[in-house]
């Protein structure tokens, strides 16, 4: 306990144990599941190269894999910002570093195998 100066009051600083961040997890999720749909983009160009489809199911996955890599890697960098930013004793903490990290990697990942997929997919479609 601190004494506040020219009183007989003294002053106590709870501590606040650290919180999650709510970002850092977000954005792993959609990571994990943009790596999944880039999956379902590549399995659906090649399995419909031949019926004339995989081109257009492929886009539509694309879509979603490019909006879910791209919120990923968008939540993860902002998870990190908050997970950085130090605070006085009494206001709350953020950690998950780590988790924004690896949300930003697969989301990453994600994005840059949808299009992959997507573009295998169109080339196939075309041949």
């Amino acid at each position: 306990m601190e004494q506040v100066p020219g009183t007989s009051f003294g002053l106590v600083h709870l501590e606040v144990r650290p919180v999650v961040s709510g970002l850092a997890v977000t954005s792993l999720i959609a990571g994990v599941i943009s790596a999944l749909v880039s999956l379902a983009v590549g399995c659906l160009g090649l399995a419909g190269a031949d019926g004339g489809w995989g081109g257009w199911a492929a886009g539509a996955f694309t879509l979603l894999g490019v909006a879910f890599g791209a919120g990923a890697v968008g939540l993860g960098l902002l998870g990190l910002r908050q997970v950085r930013q130090t605070a006085p004793p009494p206001a709350v903490r953020f950690t998950g570093r780590g988790l924004a990290l690896a949300g930003i990697s697969s989301g990453g990942a994600g994005l840059a195998v949808t299009l992959f997929g997507f573009a295998l997919a169109l080339l196939l479609a075309a041949a």
